[in-house]
């Protein structure tokens, strides 16, 4: 009977009914095959007797049976034959046919290249520094106006000297833009500070990019005025603040060199935000975008006016002796492989202050990097079999949030400004002339009231390591060798725990016993023995036992 509130009866039986089942079913076996016997009726399959003896001619029967027997295997082989070599040329036939549709021209330009004994062309690697920088240097050199952009949370580490140099050497008289992306994640105050520190070098446009662009085919649907603040909040996000300083700047000065058409190239480090500045002036998604960095890697045109265009470019190459934080901020070796993620943290960490980064993560006090990434795997739920902490996927979460638009931190402006060494008074004035800065101060300080920043005390301060070298040619690239084991040594020491008072005292006792120090393998852990301290015999204790009274 099958119960209430269950899907199915359930199949189980018992056993005592399970066995008379059985039994029954024997019983009934039994009496089929009784009456069958009685009838004359068998299943049996009757054995092949064979030729009998008394048969006469029975060695050639035999003899024939055997050939037809051989006969028939052999059609069979033979057919079999047939039918591979037949799928052989069909395969060989559609492989000729496919070559030949697809490739005709390469065939030839191989055959060309082996007659002449030319070499053979070797297409570059899209990710090799090589190619990056002549992607850039293209960019440079095709540009008559060049858009900078740098992180508003450290403008001072995303600009590269070298860059700046190269744009002021190359001829054609071009120009140098500085854009401050991202300042939603920077205090107000900060920002308008920084603005007036780089305004003594290159004009500065405060700008904040759209993340949430649209595709061309995707159209977008009526807004719908809502009450909700929280609703609006969660909009901001899809607003671009600037967008319309940058582009009158542009027109303007296209209107005063009177040039048929502004070609304006937009450079900078992996992740400032380059092609989410392009989509954001051409209000679609035109260029490929993301948390991830190194997305970019060729040039790419986009017209955002009749006669403005924009041309977006890959990330500059950071040189490997940078400093770890600029590297960890910059560089692509995270992405690539070449880097270690949680060195990343590592480095990031030291540059921080503990209590703020305690606050805005939600964490207690932790002694370490790999200690806190513990703490911030568990909160965010990064967990592997058992329970344990995923600290690497903890670790790739943090340095998303810090090179990507969602952390707030923000470095201080320097008090006492000086020009670089490549820059002069008069090359200053020259950058400057041709804008018209009246209208790129209102611009400025609309952008400024428009956009919601975020407040001092939820920013974490940061300190910056100045501004990061870059690599634009090969020769540079062959020559940069980095520093891998001062770099490594340098974190493992700072990153180790300070040694209290106490811990100096006894270290400096010249009476004890000093160990040579064991020799570093990386990726291997090293054991060293601690030196025991016999001055502490059995004598000092009152109730030891001496061996001499038994023993002599």
């Amino acid at each position: 009977m099958k119960r209430p509130k269950l899907r199915k009866a359930s199949k189980r039986l018992s056993c005592s009914k399970r066995y008379k089942i059985q039994k029954k079913v024997r019983e009934h076996n039994r009496k089929l095959r009784k009456e069958d016997k009685k009838k004359g009726v068998s299943k049996r399959v009757k054995k092949d007797p064979g030729v009998p003896n008394s048969a006469p001619f029975k060695e050639e029967v035999l003899r024939e049976a055997e050939q037809r027997r051989l006969q028939i295997e052999e059609e069979k082989e033979r057919r079999k034959q047939a039918k591979k070599e037949e799928r052989a040329q069909k395969r060989k036939k559609e492989k000729e046919d496919s070559s030949k549709e697809t490739d005709p021209k390469a065939k030839r330009a191989r055959q060309d290249e082996n007659e002449t004994h030319l070499d053979k062309r070797i297409t570059p690697d899209r990710n090799s520094k090589q190619f990056l920088c002549s992607e850039l240097n293209k960019v440079i050199d095709a540009s008559d106006v060049v858009l900078e952009v740098l992180d508003a949370r450290d403008p001072l580490g995303c600009r590269c000297p070298q860059l700046e140099e190269a744009v002021l050497q190359r001829e054609g008289n071009k120009k140098l833009l500085l854009v401050l992306n991202k300042i939603d994640l920077v205090p107000k105050e900060n920002v308008e500070r920084w603005i007036q520190c780089l305004q003594q070098e290159f004009p500065v446009v405060a700008f904040k990019a759209s993340t949430q662009i649209q595709d061309k085919t995707v159209r977008a649907k009526k807004s719908r005025i809502v009450a909700s603040n929280a609703v609006l909040d969660k909009s901001r996000g899809a607003v671009c603040f600037g967008n319309s300083c940058v582009t009158e700047l542009l027109t303007s000065y296209a209107a005063n060199k009177s040039a048929d058409s502004l070609r304006v190239g937009v450079v900078g480090f992996p992740n400032v935000g380059k092609s989410s500045l392009v989509n954001s002036l051409k209000g679609i998604l035109a260029c490929n975008a993301g948390v991830k960095r190194g997305i970019t890697k060729s040039m790419q045109e986009v017209h955002i006016l009749k006669n403005v265009k924009l041309i977006d470019s890959p990330g500059v190459v950071a040189s490997p002796s940078n400093p770890p934080a600029s590297m960890a901020l910059r560089s692509l070796q995270v992405e690539d492989g070449q880097g270690s993620v949680l060195e990343a943290v590592r480095t990031l960490l030291k540059q921080c202050d503990k209590n703020q980064i305690m606050l805005q993560y939600n964490v207690p006090d932790f002694r370490n990097s790999l200690e806190f990434l513990t703490m911030f795997a568990k909160k965010r739920g990064y967990l592997q079999k058992g329970g344990v902490a995923n600290t690497e996927q903890a670790a790739t979460a943090f340095l998303a949030e810090w090179t990507g638009a969602k952390m707030s931190y923000h470095c201080k402006a320097g008090e006492n400004h000086c020009l670089p060494a490549y820059l002069s008074d008069t090359v200053v004035v020259e950058m400057q002339s041709g804008w018209d800065l009246n209208q790129l101060k209102i611009g400025n300080e609309e952008t400024l009231k428009g956009v919601k920043f975020p407040n001092p005390a939820s920013s974490i301060g940061f300190i910056s390591k100045g501004p990061t070298a870059g690599l634009l040619t090969v020769s540079d690239i062959s020559e940069e060798k980095p520093a891998v084991g001062s770099t490594v040594e340098e974190t493992e020491r700072n990153d180790e725990p300070e040694q209290t008072a106490e811990d100096s005292n006894t270290a400096e006792e010249p009476e004890k016993p000093q160990t040579a120090p064991l020799k570093k393998k990386p990726g291997h852990v090293q054991f060293q023995s601690a030196p025991i301290d016999m001055s502490l015999s059995a004598t000092t204790t009152d109730d030891a036992y001496d061996f001499n009274t038994d023993f002599k």
